[in-house]
């Protein structure tokens, strides 16, 4: 069975697609504002017995914030897993009109490595490409490989994450292309099941799996409102994200999946995780699932 990790898509910036994420965050949502809520919730996931923490170089201020919290007792007993390939725009704005541009190529890389390792003090153990598409240049870009390949070489376990309603074509492609990678963070929850299959071959091929988006970016919590879903976890009562934490958690394949808690009390619900079977009653297409995403507002 899966465990629970920390990803900080939510804690690093100021603006993010959850639901009701202007309602979490401290009304200023100041650098320090988010410095401290970040340090709150690492400090409840590491007490809490969380062991893996997930970053992005997109994530405004994550790796920051994670290597200021970090020491080397910690350090040592825990492992941090980041992402580059996107570059934070949005200059500390939650309604900038841009919070992040994607480039898959070897200069970015090259530019992002060194800021990844000056933000969290030393390298990650994973370091992934991210949100990785099947028409990405960058699974034959032979240039960026043999970098990735090098990098690999001295103990980071490269890899990718994926995102859209091609997951497992993306995912299949790269397990079989010539590459470096041995982990995969894809999203997976009780809507959007389409990467399964796929994932399950990853894990079989001796990659490391984690599970982003298990609440579906705030889709099957409370903030959801009167959902099919919800009105499931209400009749079993259980909180709605417990529950959908738990589906993903009871998936054979997985090793690691992430919450995305922004306050104590989200975090401290989805660690109260509830197994209760797949749930495939509420698994939509992906077309409608990622249409329905890509709707969310930045707020």
């Amino acid at each position: 069975m899966a465990t629970i990790g920390l990803g900080l898509a939510a804690l690093g910036r100021p603006g993010y697609i959850n639901l009701g994420h202007d309602q979490d965050l401290p009304p200023r949502r100041a650098v320090e504002d988010l410095r401290v809520r970040t340090h709150e919730l690492l400090e409840q996931a590491w007490h809490a017995g969380v062991r893996y923490f997930d970053a992005a170089r997109s994530y405004g201020l994550a790796e920051q914030f994670l290597g200021e919290w970090l020491t080397p007792e910690r350090r040592r007993q825990l492992t941090v897993g980041s992402k580059w390939g996107y570059t934070y725009v949005a200059d500390w704005r939650h309604d900038a009109d841009t919070h992040e541009v994607k480039s898959h190529d070897l200069a970015t890389f090259e530019r992002q490595w060194p800021e990844t390792l000056q933000a969290l003090g030393g390298p990650p153990d994973f370091y992934l490409v991210h949100s990785l598409t099947a028409d990405s240049p960058a699974l034959e870009d032979k240039r960026l490989l043999d970098r990735l390949r090098e990098l690999a070489d001295t103990g980071v376990r490269v890899g990718l994450s994926t995102s859209g309603p091609r997951q497992a074509e993306t995912l299949r492609k790269a397990l079989a292309s010539d590459t470096p990678f041995t982990a995969v963070q894809a999203t997976w929850n009780v809507l959007e099941t389409s990467a399964g299959t796929a994932l399950a071959e990853a894990h079989d091929a001796g990659w490391f799996v984690v599970i982003k988006e298990a609440v579906a970016n705030g889709r099957l919590t409370a903030r959801a409102g009167e959902t099919p879903f919800n009105e499931f976890a209400r009749q079993h009562r259980v909180a709605p994200d417990s529950l959908a934490i738990g589906a993903a958690v009871a998936q054979p394949w997985a090793d690691v999946v992430l919450s995305g808690a922004t306050t104590t009390e989200q975090l401290e619900s989805n660690l109260a995780y509830h197994v209760d079977g797949p749930l495939l009653e509420f698994t939509q297409q992906p077309e409608e699932y990622w249409t329905e995403r890509s709707a969310l507002p930045w707020i």
